[in-house]
């Protein structure tokens, strides 16, 4: 009978150990405000740019996704090259997650040109239908990196005209902000991609 008891509690031991625990819902970021007893967070507004191919995108174009957002210049002399390697990294993780996609906003409008840009995602060699890269108004994509939580302004004095965030920002299909991290630090974007892997799975 002892025997027989030990082994029960051997046995549930050992399921409960091999039992996944269920990870964390991510946080939902930003402010929140209770109106009339309805919670409402913090979301990604209206939108509207083109891309490399000069095609609007817009917030139908994610409808129902995730997606990775940053913001770059093609001739950044500091972090951009950085950033676009980790954020490759999880674009290779992610690229046949059909829940998913990436946009990333030039902060250097002038320059920045369709055909430029088109040229810098042949060069990457990345599905531009699941990556995109997106040009329009300057002050509107430097308001909404605001909305992203993250930074984008011209500055003389910085190197290459502008100051940026190197931030990856993880938005979800409602347009809430879930997570971000630091594109420069590998060990940062390993989080980031688990959080990912989190959001995907709610």
């Amino acid at each position: 009978m002892k025997n027989t008891v030990a082994a029960l509690i051997a046995g549930s031991i050992l399921l409960l150990s091999c039992q996944k625990k269920a990870p964390e819902a991510l946080p939902i970021l930003g402010n929140i405000e209770i109106i009339n007893g309805d919670t409402l967070y913090h979301t990604v507004p209206d939108f509207s740019f083109v891309n490399q191919d000069s095609q609007v995108v817009n917030n139908a174009t994610f409808a129902g996704k995730a997606y990775v957002v940053d913001f770059f210049f093609i001739s950044c002399p500091t972090i951009c090259p950085i950033v676009t390697k980790q954020m490759m990294r999880v674009y290779e993780r992610f690229k046949d997650e059909a829940g998913l996609m990436f946009l990333a906003h030039t902060i250097d409008t002038k320059h920045d040109t369709v055909q430029r840009l088109r040229q810098y995602a042949t060069n990457l060699g990345v599905d531009t239908k699941k990556w995109m890269f997106v040009t329009g108004v300057k002050d509107s994509i430097y308001a909404i990196a605001n909305d992203y939580f993250s930074i984008a302004i011209e500055n003389p004095d910085a190197p290459g005209g502008f100051d940026h965030s190197g931030r990856l920002i993880l938005v979800d299909k409602n347009r809430r902000v879930r997570s971000f991290c630091d594109g420069t630090d590998p060990g940062h974007v390993d989080r980031f991609m688990k959080d990912i892997e989190t959001l995907l799975e709610e």
